[in-house]
C-alpha cells in the first residue's frame, strides 16, 4: 500500500446528467499537468462512460480484476497528460450490484499501485445506491456537482442528507457546472446551503464553477477532454483553476497513506 499520502476524491451528484464524468476527467488532466500522478476510477459500475468520453478502448475492465483474471495494472489505460483510467464495464448488471466484500476487493486491488499514485479520482454513479454510498463515504474528499436545475439541487441535498445522517460524512465541497455567469454559481451554492444550514450539521464549501461553454460540447463530440483539445477555452481555464484549489486541499495525516484508510473503511462495512 502507499507509503505516502494519497488524495482520494469522490466526484458525485444526486442527479444524472450534471457532468460528473466530464469534471472527473478534466480535473484529472489539469492535476496531471501540474505534475500529479492521477488515476481515475470509473465507479459507475455497469454504466461506464469514461472510456467513451476519451475515445479509449480497453480489452479488460474492472470485471476482469474482480474475477481474478488480471491485476489492476493490466486493466489501466493511459489518457491525456499521462492520467491512468480504470475502466468499468457497460451494461453489466452484476457490477452495478456489488456487495460490500466485492467493493472492498475492488479497492484492495489498488494496493499494488499505491506508491505510484498521488490522486485517486472516483467518478461515481448518480443517486444514492449502495454502490455510490460505499465509494463516497470512504473517500477523503467529496466533490458534489450541481447544475441550475431544481432536480439537481433537490437530489444533491438528498444525497448529502443521507451521507450525513446515516454515515456521518460531515464535509462536502460543491462545484457548480454549466453556469452562465460566476454569480449563477454562487447563487446555486446559496440555494443548497440554505437548506443544508437549516436541517443538517454539515460543512459546505464552494470551490468554483465551470461555465457553459460550447467548447465542451465540441470536445465531447470528438471524444476528447476540453482541457486537452481546447486549452484556451473558458471551461479549460475554469478546470485549471479548480485543479489549483484541489491541489491545495490538505493531504491525509495518517502515516499509512489515505489509500489504505480508503480500503479499511470499505472493509469495516463487511465486518459490520
Amino acid at each position: 500500500m502507499a507509503r505516502h499520502p494519497v488524495q482520494v476524491i469522490a466526484v458525485t451528484g444526486g442527479k444524472g446528467g450534471v457532468g460528473k464524468s466530464n469534471i472527473s476527467v478534466n480535473l484529472a488532466i489539469a492535476l496531471a499537468e501540474m505534475g500529479r500522478r492521477v488515476v481515475v476510477l470509473d465507479a459507475d459500475l455497469g454504466l461506464a462512460n469514461i472510456d467513451i468520453l476519451l475515445g479509449i478502448s480497453s480489452n479488460k475492465t474492472i470485471e476482469n480484476v474482480l474475477q481474478g483474471e488480471c491485476n489492476l495494472r493490466e486493466v489501466m489505460v493511459k489518457g491525456p497528460a499521462g492520467i491512468r483510467i480504470v475502466p468499468a464495464s457497460s451494461g453489466t448488471q452484476k457490477l452495478s450490484q456489488l456487495n460490500a466484500m466485492e467493493h472492498a476487493g475492488l479497492i484492495q486491488a489498488f494496493s499494488d499501485i499505491g506508491d505510484d499514485l498521488d490522486v485517486l479520482i472516483v467518478d461515481t454513479a448518480a443517486g444514492i445506491s449502495d454502490s455510490v454510498m460505499s465509494f463516497v463515504r470512504a473517500a477523503q474528499e467529496v466533490l458534489v456537482v450541481v447544475t441550475d436545475e431544481p432536480t439537481s439541487i433537490t437530489d444533491a441535498y438528498a444525497q448529502i442528507k443521507l451521507l450525513n445522517r446515516d454515515y456521518g460524512v460531515f464535509r462536502f465541497r460543491m462545484v457548480a457546472n454549466m453556469v452562465r455567469t460566476p454569480q449563477e454559481g454562487q447563487a446555486l451554492f446559496q440555494k443548497l446551503t440554505k437548506v443544508t444550514d437549516r436541517f443538517l450539521e454539515v460543512a459546505m464549501q464552494y470551490v468554483g464553477a465551470i461555465p457553459m461553454d460550447d467548447a465542451v460540447r465540441r470536445a465531447v463530440q470528438r471524444q476528447k477532454a476540453v482541457v486537452d483539445v481546447y486549452p484556451r477555452s473558458k471551461a479549460s481555464t475554469a478546470f485549471r483553476a479548480l485543479a489549483k484549489k484541489v491541489d491545495a486541499w490538505p493531504l491525509p495525516s495518517t502515516p499509512r497513506g489515505h489509500l489504505e484508510f480508503f480500503v479499511d473503511r470499505l472493509l469495516q462495512e463487511v465486518e459490520a
